[in-house]
């Protein structure tokens, strides 16, 4: 069974098709889960500072 026969099963039959799906999932998963790390630990820096306008609503009376 060479290239060739892998390729058929792969394209050829519904097993071969639902494993290359699930492949293809799990490959675009686990590349969403690291950048979105990657991403977290770029931009969440500022945690600790504040909003500018912290405490400020519309909907406080004190606001106004």
């Amino acid at each position: 069974m060479g290239i060739a026969g892998v390729l058929g099963w792969l394209f050829g039959t519904k097993t071969g098709v639902l494993c290359l799906l699930g492949i293809g999932i799990l490959g675009f998963l686990l590349a969403a889960i690291c950048l979105e790390r990657k991403t977290r630990r770029d931009y969440d820096q500022y945690e600790d500072e504040g909003d500018a306008e912290d405490g400020w609503s519309f909907f406080d009376d004190d606001n106004n």
